[in-house]
């Protein structure tokens, strides 16, 4: 199985599953396809029987008919020929992906819009005008609202009225109904030192025909009565009672109960005490804080029912987390590597030159996420604090080396020329070797590219230009505020080839 070229398909209703199946098959592209129903025996992915999860496995590129098509045109082939399946809601995402979003954020997408409130029918009509305005915006690909209703539901309504004129009680009549629908144990059938229980109850056809369901028999109870003292008999010498019993007769359950089918609730679903309905948006390739902003703005003018509020999940409650945890962290990071440029050059004004190559390693870091057209994301906040401790490095080596030189009685201007030269190959093999290193990550296309390319192409930009400017800018800065009397209060601490 290759999970770098699956696909992956929720929610056909399950007796539609094989047609989804025959369809997707009829593509070249497609080497086999597979579904999964329901909850498995491990009940590691509990879902009701109503749901299927259809994994489509591609062939390998070369064995296409066209070898250039993208697999995102293949895509949508494959949405026009599954829509033409009638009964059933999709949705597409790829495996491990919606795992993990279901395992972080308890729903199937990138955006989720929670509804939640007391009144289902208000809440559903809400979500429904929700989905509307979402559909509307720029890179909403899919939107879908929970499927809450639709579940065909055979109701038994039985008529107290008519089960009097017959003499029989409420418990009768539910006890034949409960034996021919849900099966009635009747005894155990042994299999070496395994048991089994003997389930009777009408096959699956005549169980869901209604037809069926109004002409089972419901048996009347029998009426027994005292035959007249006529003489003596058996029974008398024996001491017993002779009775009479009438023969045994049934009425059909039609006669007794109101047998129809129609739609119910499909799923009840609560959060924190609260029914809730959720709008699920698979986003297209746009910046998520951006189309969530977009989003927010637009559905905040969508009326809710009294008591009713909205809360935003899914990829973006994740997001949204880790940029706060981002946010904490970054202002401690920072000012941990001051702390250890101080407690390396005992010098405040020290530490600070070499910590200037962190803003000038961060400037080309966004300048090449503006060029690539790239959104801030996460993982480009990881490459920018990865980014800034090898700015740092760079920096640390050129100082310190200036700083032996100025030591051993130098000047202050042939010790900074002679401590560029000297360190000029260290600090080019230090950007060569991470900026090379990243570069795969940064041109990667495969699976997982939108969380590489970021992070390469910051930590790329930002040792290009902090290179560069080490070089030049930082030599320039000792100059103007290492002062001719540093040396003498100033050791040099660490020397690095």
């Amino acid at each position: 199985m290759r999970d770098a070229d699956s696909e992956h398909v929720a929610h056909p209703v399950d007796p539609d599953a094989v047609r989804i199946e025959r369809a997707v098959s009829k593509f070249p592209e497609v080497g086999f396809v597979f579904s999964k129903t329901g909850t498995a025996e491990m009940a590691s992915d509990p879902m009701p029987p109503n749901v299927s999860d259809t994994f489509i496995i591609l062939r390998p590129k070369n064995e296409w008919p066209n070898p250039i098509e993208s697999k995102e045109s293949l895509r949508r082939r494959l949405e026009e020929a599954v829509e033409r399946v009638p009964g059933n809601n999709y949705e597409w995402t790829q495996p491990i992906e919606m795992r993990f979003n279901e395992l972080l954020a308890g729903v199937r997408g990138d955006v989720a819009v929670k509804v939640c409130g007391d009144d289902f029918e208000k809440m559903r009509l809400s979500a429904e005008r929700i989905a509307d305005v979402l559909r509307g915006i720029k890179g909403a690909a899919d939107v879908k609202v929970e499927q809450t209703t639709g579940l065909p539901v055979m109701n038994i309504r039985i008529d107290r009225k008519a089960i009097a004129r017959y003499g029989l009680r409420m418990i009768d009549v539910q006890n034949v109904v409960a034996a021919a629908v849900g099966g009635q144990e009747a005894g155990q059938v042994f299999e070496g030192d395994r048991r089994f229980d003997l389930v009777v109850r009408l096959p699956d056809s005549m169980r869901r025909d209604v037809d069926a369901i109004r002409n089972l028999p419901i048996p009347i109870q029998h009426e027994e009565r005292e035959v007249p003292d006529v003489g003596m008999s058996s029974d008398a010498a024996f001491g017993l009672a002779a009775t009479e019993s009438t023969e045994v007769s049934f009425v059909p359950l039609g006669a007794l109960a109101e047998v129809d089918v129609a739609e119910s609730m499909n799923q009840v679903s609560r959060e924190n005490g609260k029914r809730r309905i959720v709008v699920r948006v698979q986003r297209a390739r746009t910046d998520l804080g951006t189309f969530v902003t977009a989003a927010q703005e637009a559905v905040e003018k969508v009326a809710l029912p009294p008591g009713g509020w909205i809360d935003w999940g899914g990829e973006f409650g994740e997001s949204r987390g880790c940029s706060r945890a981002t946010h904490r962290s970054c202002p401690g990071v920072f000012l941990l590597i001051f702390f250890l440029l101080y407690s390396t050059f005992n010098s405040v004004r020290f530490a600070l030159l070499v910590f200037s190559g962190v803003p000038l390693g961060l400037s080309g870091g966004i300048v090449a996420l503006w060029l690539r057209d790239m959104p801030f994301s996460i993982t480009a906040r990881v490459g920018f604090i990865a980014l800034s401790g090898v700015a740092v490095l760079n920096g640390l080596v050129m100082v310190s080396c200036i700083n032996q030189l100025r030591a051993e009685g130098v000047a202050l201007k042939d010790a900074i020329e002679r401590g560029a030269l000297l360190r000029l190959r260290p600090v080019l093999m230090t950007a060569l070797v991470a900026s090379l290193g990243f570069v795969p990550m940064a041109l990667s296309t495969g699976t997982g590219a939108e969380v590489q390319k970021p992070l390469a192409t910051v930590v790329i930009g930002g040792l290009i230009s902090s290179t560069l400017l080490t070089l030049v800018v930082l030599p320039a800065l000792y100059r103007m505020f290492a002062g001719r009397s540093a040396v003498n209060a100033t050791a040099p601490a660490a020397t690095q080839e």
